[in-house]
C-alpha cells in the first residue's frame, strides 16, 4: 500500500465532498467524462464503433450518447474491456472460485473479478484492477461516514462471500473480519465479543436477526453499516434504539460505489466516482427532490479496465433535500430496490435457519450459463420451488440443467445442515417494465411455523 497516495486520495475525496460547488462538480464530471470517453474509444473496439462520429463537448453531448446494459456488456465483454481479457477464461475462473469457495486472489495477479446476478437475470462479470483495489482503505475511510476518531476500525463484515476486493480494505488502521451470512447468530455474537468489533457491516435483514441478542454484546458497537438491501427509516431507528449506536448505509453495486454517508448521516451520490443520470417515466431528467426516478444510468468515472458508460441500472431512487453537512453532492432520500424475502428452512436441529436470497442467487447463476432468469418460491419450511427460464430450450438441456441445479441447491443447503426438497420447473419468465416491486424470492415468515 502506498501510504502517501492514500493520504492524497483521502484529502482529495473529502475536499470534493464538502467543498465542491455545484458548478465545480459539473466541471469536474465533464472533464472526467471526456477523458473516459477518449480513453475508451482508443482502447475499446466496442466503444470505438459505438461512438463513431460522436464527440463530447458538454454534459448535454454526453447525455446523447447511446446507452448500454448488462446483456450488451456480456455479449461484447472481450471488446469492451481494455485489458485484453477474454470472457470464457474470466468466467471459468470466477465460477471455479465460487464453486470451490476460494474467494481471495487476483486473476493473472492483476485483477479482482466480480461475479454478480444483479436484478436483470444471468450473471455479470466485473473487472477491477489491483492498483485500484489497493487504494480502497483510504477511499473507504473518506467515504464510509465513519469518524476517524474511532480508529483503528475493527470491522466485522457479514457477506454472502468474501473477495479480494474486501480483503484489500485491510490496512494498519482498518482490520476487516469476515463471516458468511449463513453463520449462526450465536457465532456472530461470539466473534463480535472476541475480536472487540466496533463496526458491524451487514444487510438489514441480518441485523434484524441479531436484535434479540443485542444485550449480549459486551462492548457497544460504534456504528452499524447497512448495505445490499433497502433500509427503511423505521427499521434504521429501531436498530439505533436497540443497539444504542449510529446506523448508516452505503450504496454499493458491482458497477461502482454509488452512494456514501456523510458526517450528518445522509446518503449522497458519489459525484466524483460515478456520474449518475436520473430520468422519470416520461424520459425527463429528475434533478429535484420528490419525483421518482424510474431510470438510472451509471458511468463509472474511475475504472478504465472495463468502461461502463451510460450503463442502465434497475434501481429506482428518490432525491432528497440539500444536506446540512454543506455538501453539494446530491442526497438520496430513498432507494427503491427489490425487496426479496429471506427464506427460512428447518435445519437438522429443527431450528429455522435463515437463508439469504443473494446466496441462493449465487448458487443458481454459477450452475449453468443456460439459465436466463429464475424465481424462487418457498412452499414450506422444508421445500423450495425454483422456476428457471433457459436460453437453450432443447429437451436435453432442460433435463441436464434441472438435474444439475437440483443437486447444486440440495448440496449447498446440506452443507449448512439443511435437508430441503427442491422442485425445479422450467417456464418462460418475463420481467416487468419496472423492477420496483419485482420479487425474485418469495418466502415464508419465521413466525407461524409450518411443520411440513
Amino acid at each position: 500500500m502506498n501510504i502517501l497516495q492514500g493520504i492524497r486520495d483521502y484529502r482529495l475525496l473529502n475536499r470534493h465532498l464538502y467543498r465542491f460547488s455545484e458548478e465545480e462538480i459539473r466541471a469536474y464530471q465533464l472533464s472526467e467524462l471526456q477523458k473516459l470517453v477518449a480513453f475508451s474509444v482508443e482502447h475499446s473496439p466496442f466503444y470505438r464503433d459505438l461512438y463513431r462520429g460522436l464527440s463530447v463537448k458538454s454534459l448535454e453531448d454526453f447525455q446523447r450518447l447511446p446507452t448500454i446494459n448488462k446483456q450488451m456488456m456480456m455479449e461484447h465483454f472481450d471488446d469492451i474491456n481494455t485489458c485484453g481479457l477474454k470472457l470464457e477464461a474470466v468466467r471459468d475462473y470466477a465460477v471455479q472460485k465460487d464453486l470451490h469457495r476460494e474467494y481471495l486472489g487476483y486473476y493473472q495477479d492483476q485483477y479482482v473479478i466480480g461475479l454478480s446476478s444483479g436484478t436483470s437475470g444471468n450473471k455479470g462479470i466485473y473487472i477491477t484492477p489491483k492498483a485500484m483495489t489497493e487504494r480502497l482503505p483510504f477511499v473507504f475511510l473518506a467515504r464510509s461516514g465513519l469518524p476517524y476518531r474511532d480508529l483503528p476500525f475493527r470491522i466485522l463484515f457479514l457477506l454472502r462471500v468474501f473477495s479480494q476486493g474486501f480483503e484489500d480494505v485491510n490496512a494498519p488502521f482498518i482490520h476487516v473480519n469476515y463471516l458468511t451470512t449463513m453463520t449462526p447468530v450465536d457465532e456472530i455474537i461470539s466473534r463480535i465479543n472476541h475480536d472487540r468489533i466496533n463496526i458491524l457491516m451487514a444487510p438489514p435483514s441480518l441485523v434484524r436477526q441479531l436484535l434479540p441478542w443485542a444485550g449480549t454484546i459486551k462492548k457497544p458497537l460504534q456504528m452499524i453499516v447497512c448495505y445490499a438491501e433497502v433500509l427503511e427509516k423505521e427499521e434504521k431507528e429501531r436498530f439505533q434504539a436497540c443497539f444504542g449506536t449510529h446506523v448508516i448505509e452505503i450504496y454499493q453495486a458491482s458497477e461502482g460505489q454509488i452512494g456514501s454517508t456523510c458526517r450528518c448521516g445522509n446518503l449522497h451520490i458519489n459525484e466524483d466516482l460515478v456520474y449518475i443520470e436520473l430520468y422519470d417515466k416520461d424520459g425527463q431528467p429528475v434533478d429535484r427532490p420528490g419525483p421518482l426516478a424510474t431510470t438510472m444510468l451509471l458511468t463509472n468515472l474511475i475504472n478504465t479496465a472495463q468502461p461502463l458508460i451510460r450503463y442502465e441500472m434497475n434501481d429506482l431512487i428518490q432525491l432528497g433535500k440539500r444536506c446540512p453537512c454543506g455538501s453539494s453532492f446530491r442526497v438520496i432520500e430513498k432507494v427503491l430496490g427489490r425487496n426479496d424475502d429471506v427464506l427460512y428452512l428447518w435445519n437438522r436441529d429443527h431450528v429455522l435457519q435463515p437463508v439469504y436470497p443473494d446466496l441462493v442467487s449465487r448458487w443458481i447463476i454459477t450452475t449453468s450459463d443456460s439459465i436466463r432468469e429464475f424465481r424462487v418460491s418457498q412452499i414450506s419450511h422444508s421445500r423450495l420451488e425454483v422456476a428457471i427460464d433457459l436460453f437453450d430450450s432443447t429437451d436435453e438441456a432442460k433435463a441436464a440443467v434441472t438435474e444439475r441445479l437440483r443437486n447444486r441447491l440440495t448440496g449447498e443447503l446440506s452443507s449448512y445442515a439443511i435437508d430441503a426438497d427442491v422442485d425445479i420447473r422450467i417456464e418462460a419468465i418475463r420481467l416487468p417494465e419496472t423492477m420496483a416491486k419485482y420479487k425474485r424470492f418469495t418466502g415464508l415468515k419465521s413466525e407461524g411455523i409450518d411443520n411440513s
